[in-house]
């Protein structure tokens, strides 16, 4: 934990030289101009295009939305976890306020969402998924959600959905081009975030290094019964994550760069209800490396990547006597070529490889999963491109067994404020390491899962006026599964194939902004979720479970924004809904619907040319006791200030 002290000190001393010359320069401007400063106004939700291709232009029917600049700057000092539980229809399934936190779309497993970091799938193979409490806000330049399968584009486990990250690219400039940025924030439970934001680059050179570090003590306040209280313990963090790149320009659209991302947590895990005490805690670090090449002419594109994730986690229990250590090595490579047909039509044919590989502490023979593909995906866009259609495919081997996996979606816009989807796609996931071999309670004999995934909707755009405007979208979704896998057991996990699960369900966007003049500016909006997740059929004989709702998904999920920008302040109320949670298959035991209100509020100003932009969250501002997950609470009312100043 020594690098998290060093970079607390360090952006400590950045901070005050910072705010030292900015207050010089606001002195000196005060006597060399009156000229007025350029204003930044505040509330404008800016959308940043993809660099993804597959998303930009072969999911033409895929329901996929784009975290806006403005939501990415509220939540810079916390972690996706956060901000999707707040803003997006997505359940996210949280073990505690210092705990994994994973992904659940459309009644899906954590396990059989995807996360990928410039196209470079970063799940834990140790764990089986990625744990987004450990993703921070500010290194990310560019998130998108992709609702529904898609197998073909992103690979075999992409059966709920997928979440895209991507860091900032290499912009070269011939006059030079400097940017810094430093962020701090603190806030309850001893929470202290900081971080920075820097990048140069030149006509042949692009570099960038972001950095972010916090802790917390984490030791809230919860209510045992209606009369007595307890406070949690055993529950610190600290965490840090370093991420540098480095861009070359070899010729015109001949870019070549390299990514480095470094994390180190430590993690206390406090006792849950049923435990009189704990003292557990894990440690995760990894290490990721990205070399990626991409060349662009006028009608094609070729590129190719590389990658190399290490993960290192060490467990420890003094109280079960366990102390557990287990090191993944992943490599990824992926080879593409693009090519414009015409005027309306793409073709894309790539070649992804991946290779993961498991040590643990009570075995120095390890076991290793390894998947080859070819896959290719072509896009026509017809009668005056009103219609967008693609299909694709891709025939994967995973270690010796092989699947066909194919897909079609397409668009139709049927005027400019009215279009229409559709996506049809295979799905397929094979176990995990970690549900194989997990020591103790792996199944060696689990089968794959796999089915299809149907989805369909449209999007409604108005503008009645220049002021007004009005977003609408709508999902419907069908998926049938068979072989799903889940974890049962009392003192020993284990997981199972419970044969078929059928899930479906519906989903709203809802967004109406209302620009009043130049000053004010009102927005309201919200989203809804009802997903229908039940056991079909079952290899086990009278099995209660049969009609049921799967555990931990919840049937109603939804999230209200209101608010208003006035100048440079913007307030935003949000309020957030997760109804029942089964925890038993057979619906036997439940955890109770919560509500949770969280008000936001950014001020931004100017120190000379330097723009300091301070923001104050209050979560959960009506104190709700609730849990995620059972027996593990959540903490009542909290909150966190911060600010960013941009120096360059």
């Amino acid at each position: 934990m020594k690098l998290i002290n060093n970079i607390r000190r360090k952006f400590i001393e950045l901070v005050v030289l910072s705010v030292l010359c900015c207050t010089v320069s606001t002195v000196f401007a005060q006597h060399k101009t009156d000229t007025l400063q350029t204003v930044h106004i505040l509330g404008e939700r800016k959308l940043h295009k993809t660099s993804d291709t597959k998303a930009e232009i072969f999911a033409p029917g895929q329901k996929i939305t784009n975290v806006d600049s403005l939501t990415l700057q509220q939540y810079q000092n916390q972690n996706l976890a956060n901000l999707l539980s707040q803003q997006e229809p997505v359940f996210i399934k949280s073990y505690g306020f210092n705990s994994l936190s994973t992904l659940n779309f459309r009644g899906a497993s954590a396990a059989q969402s995807v996360v990928l970091w410039d196209g470079v799938p970063i799940q834990d193979a140790s764990l089986g998924v990625a744990d987004i409490s450990q993703l921070p806000v500010l290194l990310m330049n560019n998130v998108n959600i992709v609702y529904g399968s898609s197998a073909a584009l992103w690979g075999s486990g992409n059966v709920g959905g997928a979440l895209l990250l991507e860091n900032e690219q290499p912009v070269f400039d011939s006059n030079g081009r400097k940017s810094l940025s430093v962020v701090g924030g603190m806030g309850s439970f001893q929470q202290y975030t900081e971080g920075i934001k820097t990048s140069y680059s030149n006509k042949r050179i692009f570099l960038s290094l972001d950095a972010f570090g916090q802790t917390a003590q984490n030791n809230f306040g919860y209510k045992l019964t209606v009369d007595s209280t307890a406070k949690t313990l055993n529950a610190r963090l600290k965490g840090a994550s370093i991420m540098g790149q480095a861009g070359y320009l070899l010729g015109e659209q001949n870019v070549l760069r390299l990514s480095v991302w470094y994390q180190d947590y430590y993690r206390e895990v406090p006792p849950a209800l049923f435990e009189g005490a704990s003292v557990k805690n894990y440690t995760n670090s990894s290490i990721r490396l990205l070399l990626d090449w991409n060349k662009k002419t006028a009608n094609t594109l070729w590129y190719a990547k590389a990658s190399f994730i290490n993960d290192r986690v060490h467990y420890v229990d003094s109280l079960s006597l366990l102390n557990t250590n287990n090191t993944t090595y992943q490599y990824y490579f992926e080879a593409g070529w693009k090519r414009k047909i015409g005027n309306h039509s793409q073709l894309l044919v790539f070649i992804p490889l991946q290779a993961a590989r498991i040590v643990t502490s009570d075995t120095a023979e390890g076991k290793q999963q390894t998947k080859a593909a070819l896959a290719a995906a072509y896009d026509v866009k017809l009668f005056n491109e009103r219609l967008d259609v693609a299909v694709n495919g891709r025939a994967e081997v995973i270690n010796n067994t092989s699947v066909l996996l194919p897909g079609a979606d397409a668009s139709y816009t049927l005027t400019h404020w009215l279009s229409f989807r559709v996506n049809v796609q295979r799905t397929y996931r094979a176990p995990t390491l970690n549900e194989l071999y997990y020591n103790p309670g792996g199944n060696a004999n689990l089968l794959p899962e796999e089915g299809w995934n149907e989805d369909a909707g449209y999007t409604l755009k108005l503008k009645p006026t220049s002021a007004v405007s009005f977003y609408h979208d709508l999902s419907v979704f069908n998926r049938v599964i068979d072989n799903w896998i889940v974890w049962f057991g009392g003192a020993i996990w284990t997981p199972h194939n419970i044969a078929t699960v059928h899930s479906r369900g519906v989903e709203t966007e809802n967004k109406l902004q209302w620009r009043l003049n130049s000053n004010w500016s009102l927005h309201l909006g919200a989203n809804t979720s009802y997903v229908i997740a039940t056991t079909q059929s079952s290899y086990i004989a009278n099995d209660n479970s049969i009609g049921k709702q799967i555990p931990y998904t919840p049937r109603y999920n939804g999230q209200l924004n209101a608010g208003f920008s006035y100048k440079h302040l913007y307030i935003n109320y949000n309020h957030t809904y997760t109804g029942y949670r089964f925890i038993t298959t057979d619906e036997s035991e439940y955890i109770l619907p919560y509500n949770t209100g969280n008000l936001q509020a950014t001020y931004d100003l100017y120190l000379a040319h330097c723009p300091l932009s301070v923001s104050l969250q209050c979560n959960n501002i009506w104190n709700q006791q609730y849990q995620v997950v059972a027996y593990r609470p959540m903490p009542g009312i909290n909150w966190l200030a911060g600010l960013k100043l941009t120096l360059l």
